[in-house]
């Protein structure tokens, strides 16, 4: 596996790194046993000050780390800034409310006649096999809730995002994290399947295509290794007839224009009321047509190239088959993509039927497919006919309606009258092949925790 950094804007190779060699990750390995036994007596409150030292790594040097997620993946530079803002806002929240949650906990009077306590801590290494979408994001939110537990985290990246990757762990270096708290590797699939069958490694964490959790859980479940996966999904965005059509139509084009369209949440069907679909189709193309491919790097562009050559060409085919399927390109040109960089034009589908092999195949790029709904029935049905469940949104002058519709859609989160956006304070996480498990919050601090019981 070929671990490169190409600017996605341009194509031009950036810095080539090579493998981790198999004694490099046996060290590793070792230093990641040998902090977690030893760091059994370091407390919550001392990990939080480290946590809050790496916060203030990526918050002193803002600039310089957004720089590597724009040229590494292509991401807006703005984008860039309000990740690594993001990841600040992760590292502080946990440091703060970490220690609080992982105090003890009593109870009195047990049926049996005794009394208890659970108490918390660590279960050993855990390895995180991350996207290139959210190259310092999707880290940290494994990263801070197991540092606050004592378990130690190895990073295997996306092989296009080497230097973001490879920032991070140099990030925990300066802050003065103790060796062995955090380790990048740049490994092969073999090296991987290696690290899942040794036993000191206790936890996955992956966020990915379907096909790579399907994969590395199997690999784990053989080995009775606890797993987290946050998958693909195919996340609706519904119009009511009393939205406010103008917000719904601004809104709708972020939601899947962000990032290039390459986010997991991204609003990808639009299921919209007849009463209101001509207006707000009309106010989406026009929202559309705001948006100017150009240097990510420039804060006068507004969409983002694709993040690799390989990204372009996998949706262009995608695009292919959803049109020899039967459905029609309402707004777009999916033959105005060329270009040194991985530039691809936003586009907006209709007509996907069952019958079109690309029904239920997430579209992962700037890349919108359009329903015209003529019932609330209707609109529940199309949004739960899938194999994915991650999130949605709902627009509705009627907030306590909307969130009556929330709960009938079968996914991990659903937004009203907002874009979907993961915050630190909540849970994040999908149902049906979207994965099981949660990231954020109380909810992910515990995943890679021994709960224990004492019974006095």
């Amino acid at each position: 596996m070929s671990y490169t950094a190409i600017n996605p804007y341009n194509g031009e190779v950036i810095q080539e790194f090579s493998n981790t060699t198999d004694n490099e990750i046996h060290d590793i390995l070792n230093q990641a046993e040998d902090y977690y036994q030893k760091g059994k007596s370091v407390s919550f409150s001392q990990r939080a000050e480290l946590l809050n030292q790496l916060a203030d790594e990526f918050e002193e040097h803002l600039d310089e780390y957004a720089r590597l997620a724009s040229t590494n993946m292509g991401k807006l530079i703005g984008e860039s800034r309000t990740e690594v803002e993001k990841i600040v806002s992760y590292a502080r929240y946990f440091a703060e409310k970490g220690p609080e949650f992982l105090q003890k906990k009593n109870y009195d009077e047990l049926s049996v006649g005794s009394n208890a306590h659970v108490e918390f801590s660590g279960i050993g290494i855990v390895l995180a096999v991350e996207p290139w979408n959210f190259p310092f994001t999707q880290v940290m939110r494994v990263f801070a809730p197991n540092f606050m537990l004592g378990n130690p985290v190895i990073l295997k990246h996306a092989s296009i995002v080497p230097q973001a990757a490879q920032s991070f762990a140099d990030s925990c270096r300066k802050a003065g994290l103790p060796q062995g708290a955090f380790a990048n590797i740049f490994a092969t699939h073999d090296q991987i399947d290696k690290i899942i069958d040794d036993p000191r490694v206790q936890g996955l964490a992956l966020t990915g295509s379907e096909r790579a959790g399907r994969n590395l859980a199997a690999k784990a479940a053989k080995n009775l290794m606890k797993t987290t996966l946050e998958l693909g999904g195919t996340d609706i965005f519904a119009v009511l007839p009393d939205a406010d059509v103008d917000k719904a139509a601004k809104d709708a084009a972020e939601a899947r224009l962000a990032n290039a369209g390459q986010v997991c949440t991204a609003a990808k069907r639009y299921l919209v009321s007849d009463e209101v679909y001509d207006e707000f189709l009309d106010k989406v193309k026009q929202a559309f047509d705001s948006y100017q491919f150009g240097n990510p790097l420039d804060e006068k562009t507004t969409l983002a190239p694709l993040s690799s050559q390989s990204a372009k060409d996998n949706l262009q085919a995608q695009v292919e088959k959803v049109v020899a399927g039967g459905s029609e390109i309402l707004y777009g040109d999916l033959t105005k993509n060329e270009g040194p960089g991985f530039q691809f034009s936003p586009l907006i589908l209709t007509g996907m039927t069952h019958d079109n092999p690309m029904y239920d195949e997430e579209l992962f790029g700037p890349v919108a497919q359009i329903y015209r709904v003529n019932s609330e029935e209707e609109m529940i049905k199309i949004a739960n006919d899938s194999h994915y469940g991650l999130g949605g949104a709902i627009y509705t002058a009627d907030v306590a309606h909307g969130n009556e519709l929330a709960t009938k859609i079968e996914t991990g989160q659903v937004a009203i009258n907002q874009v979907l956006d993961e915050q630190a304070e909540v849970p994040f996480g999908g149902v049906k092949d979207s994965g099981y498990g949660r990231e954020l919050s109380d909810w992910g601090l515990f995943e890679f925790a021994n709960v224990k019981l004492v019974l006095n």
